[in-house]
């Protein structure tokens, strides 16, 4: 059964008044960003230090470009793009310091 109107005075094409609008399929959840943070601790705890330094390093890039650009909040947890600059930052010098670390203890 069609579910636009059939009467003269009806415009084609649109639903009749008082019928149920058709319902839409809502797309599956995709856990992709499962997919991705399992890659990415993986990488992380193979690579160690330096995965986090690099991961921290690109993060801070692009969330330093998009602030340029006038980005003030952010969908990540900390909302504000400058705690999350401050974070990310702090990440990448403790990072760094353990890979140093690292770097030093193989000649030792």
């Amino acid at each position: 059964m069609s579910e636009t109107a059939s009467t003269p005075n009806a415009t084609p094409g649109r639903p009749t008044p008082g019928t149920p609008p058709p319902v839409e399929a809502t797309p599956a959840f995709d856990p992709l960003r499962l997919c991705i943070y399992t890659t990415v601790a993986l990488i992380a705890w193979l690579a160690g230090p330096f995965a986090v330094v690099g991961f921290a390093a690109l993060g801070l890039a692009g969330y330093w470009k998009a602030h340029q650009a006038g980005l003030t909040r952010t969908k990540c947890y900390l909302r504000d793009v400058r705690l999350v600059l401050l974070y990310l930052t702090s990440i990448a010098g403790v990072a760094a310091f353990v890979a140093a670390r690292t770097i030093f203890g193989w000649f030792n």
